[in-house]
């Protein structure tokens, strides 16, 4: 049997110590997506190297195939007991307008009662910080051997992740990949992924004149490229909010509650603003495609002037519904704009990341002792819920390692505002995800 008080006792007295790791490890900005970040990932890599080495671990790595660096780690116990690997990632998304952060550095990690702010505290150094905080539970010796792996390009899309399996595929087999990046249904109500959507990303560019021309003389006869582009972007949803791209896929027949309120204190929703799209709230952000502009390039308000703008771009995230593919998503995309772009405007359509959707099924013994590890953590009992948001590594393992079980665990919450502006981690979860985990390698080791 599993002395699972003696485990919880174990963690509990290394978290404050990898506490103190984590917030040194949110000070380092490693910011994928942007090149003069390259060498804080690099940072945050070797940081991650120095703790796992200080666990006697000597078989410990770090690996590149042309984009950024992932730390890959072993602590070998015996070649007949399980193998499980622990996967995280050390990157993070850009701050936003500092200045719109409650914290005076988003990379300052700073506690507020029970939460830790600062980018990257819950998404997913504080994943990384778990994983750690297990094994230093063991001294560096688990119950079960164990694969540490963390990626440095997660909040990219994983654009290497691929060649970096089929590289190091010896080193990176496992009987279980446990996937520290997933969310809890609440904070206190732990939570297994199942599915995830996909995402495909692209950039719209419309152009409309050969240069900037004087809205008094030409506005009404010319059309300008920002009209024409908000024209196009227009035809994306339906008076309803639902995505009008024919083709995706729609696995509308979730019928999980999600209730209005909820939405609202969990996104921020201002009041008389309504939720977009028909159907369950849940089918909306876990099964059903959705679309966003995330960001808009033409000239700013305070550079303006009564002139017709020749050229405007905007950037677009498509969220894949599972079932879907994302190539399928991307084409399904470009067809509908290209078929509505009006007036004769110049298009051009560009697709820079993408990622796909996957479900996630757990077998019943591995399903049993997960719930039983959760459970003795959190006192609840783990729900099992979709999530609207992409971690295109997991298809990516499930395409290389297709026997292998896969958990998808979590360190956040919906409070905790990951990619946006005072991210969160709420400690006593983090705690728990911490002991929860330490039980279930005790418990694969039966």
């Amino acid at each position: 049997m599993v002395d699972v008080a003696a485990i919880h006792e174990r963690v509990d007295a290394v978290l404050p110590g990898v506490l103190d790791d984590l917030v040194h490890l949110v000070s380092i900005p490693s910011i994928s997506s942007q090149p003069e970040h390259a060498g804080d990932v690099a940072a945050a890599a070797d940081t991650v190297v120095g703790h796992l080495k200080m666990l006697g671990c000597d078989r410990v790595k770090v690996v590149q195939s042309g984009g950024q660096p992932a730390v890959i780690a072993h602590f070998d116990v015996d070649p007949a007991l399980p193998t499980v690997c622990l996967y995280a990632h050390l990157d993070v998304q850009p701050t936003g307008d500092p200045a719109l952060w409650t914290t005076a550095d988003p990379f300052a990690a700073t506690r507020k009662g029970d939460r830790l702010y600062g980018r990257g505290t819950a998404d997913d150094k504080a994943g990384v910080a778990a994983h750690l905080a297990v094994l230093r539970a063991y001294d560096g010796k688990p119950p079960v051997n164990v694969t540490v792996l963390i990626e440095g390009e997660e909040e990219m899309g994983s654009p290497t992740l691929a060649r970096i399996l089929a590289e190091n595929r010896n080193d990176l087999e496992a009987d279980l990949y446990v996937i520290a990046d997933c969310g809890n249904w609440a904070a206190g109500v732990p939570a297994f992924t199942t599915t995830l959507r996909g995402v495909v990303d692209c950039v719209v560019e419309v152009r409309t004149l050969a240069h900037p021309v004087h809205s008094g003389q030409f506005g009404g006869a010319v059309p300008d490229a920002l009209t024409t582009l908000c024209r196009l972007l227009a035809t994306l949803h339906d008076e309803q909010g639902d995505v009008a791209v024919a083709g995706l896929v729609d696995n509308s027949a979730l019928r999980e509650s999600y209730p209005d309120a909820d939405v609202r204190a969990e996104s921020g929703l201002l009041d008389g603003v309504q939720p977009i799209g028909t159907g369950p709230i849940a089918a909306r952000t876990w099964t059903k495609p959705a679309i966003s502009v995330i960001g808009l390039d033409t000239t700013p308000i305070a550079e303006s002037s009564n002139t017709l703008i020749p050229a405007a771009k905007a950037r677009l995230s498509l969220r894949v519904a599972p079932g879907d593919t994302a190539e399928h998503a991307w084409q399904c995309l470009k067809r509908h704009l290209e078929s509505h772009i009006e007036w004769g405007a110049r298009l051009s359509v560009t697709n820079a990341e993408r990622a796909e959707p996957c479900i996630i099924e757990l077998s019943d013994d591995l399903a049993e002792k997960a719930n039983r590890a959760w459970r003795s953590a959190y006192g609840a009992e783990p729900l099992l819920i979709g999530t609207g948001g992409t971690i295109g590594m997991i298809a990516e393992f499930q395409r290389a390692f297709p026997d292998a079980g896969i958990l998808g665990t979590a360190v956040a919450d919906p409070d905790s505002r990951m990619h946006g502006i005072d991210e969160s981690l709420y400690l006593p979860d983090w705690a728990a995800s911490c002991r929860a985990e330490a039980v279930l390698l005790a418990e694969l080791a039966q």
